[in-house]
């Protein structure tokens, strides 16, 4: 990877980061409910809809970070297993806890995009 497009990627995930940092001083500072993260995602997305950024300004490093998404969740799962003690025990009871969550995922999941697919210029219909 030469240097412009690396440059370019740094900038937008820095980019990507201020917003998330705009996210977090709104929720320190107005004592808003919402964690910092989720205002700042709330913030990204108006931008992006009312296109007073355009989708260019932070496509490759969104896709960068969408690609490396994994390596994020490196940390939790070390934090996770300084609490096995709160685990113990507790295996059986936790299998279908993630099995039921993540088919609630799933579904919620599908019927947002079927939803947003129906409102959208892309739908079959």
């Amino acid at each position: 990877m030469s240097v412009k497009p690396f440059l370019k990627i740094a900038v937008q995930v820095v980019l990507l980061y201020g917003i998330y940092r705009v996210g977090v001083w709104l929720q320190v500072n107005l004592s808003l409910p919402l964690p910092g993260s989720i205002i700042g995602f709330l913030l990204l997305f108006s931008l992006l809809s009312l296109k007073l950024i355009p989708v260019f300004i932070i496509e490759k490093g969104s896709r960068f970070l969408l690609k490396h998404l994994t390596l994020f969740f490196v940390p939790v799962t070390v934090g996770v297993m300084q609490y096995d003690y709160f685990f113990q025990g507790k295996g059986l009871l936790l299998i279908p806890a993630v099995l039921v969550s993540t088919v609630l995922v799933m579904i919620i999941s599908a019927k947002i995009f079927e939803y947003v697919m129906s409102k959208t210029k892309y739908s079959n219909d």
